[in-house]
């Protein structure tokens, strides 16, 4: 398996250097960098409910 190393960017939303980010193009040309944490942070929670809350935080434990 070959790894291609790529060079530190800094992350266009948390301004931090990683080594480990996905490069976006938008519909301008416009290329954006985004890391790993950035991402998984966005994506979570993606497939739930907007309504989706845990009762257990309330009190009720259902079984």
């Amino acid at each position: 398996m070959e790894t291609s190393e790529k060079p530190a960017v800094r992350c266009s939303k948390c301004d931090r250097e990683m080594d480990h980010y996905n490069t976006f193009l938008s519909p301008t040309n416009e290329e954006s960098v985004v890391c790993w944490q950035c991402l998984a942070r966005e994506e979570k929670g993606f497939n739930a409910k907007r309504d989706f809350h845990r009762t257990a935080r309330t009190g009720v434990i259902g079984r």
